[in-house]
């Protein structure tokens, strides 16, 4: 009992971090693959 408000925040530490760390994959992924979504959209919107 004396550790669990300690334990409560450490958990929503960790996942606060890991939140983080997927928005930062998700960001270099999207800039990696930026000229290539841009082609795609391109394509679709000329076939429309």
């Amino acid at each position: 009992m004396l550790f669990s408000p300690k334990e409560k925040g450490q958990g929503l530490v960790e996942y606060a971090l890991i939140l983080v760390l997927v928005a930062i994959v998700v960001i270099v992924a999207l800039t990696a693959l930026r000229p290539i979504i841009a082609d795609i959209i391109d394509q679709i919107s000329a076939a429309l």
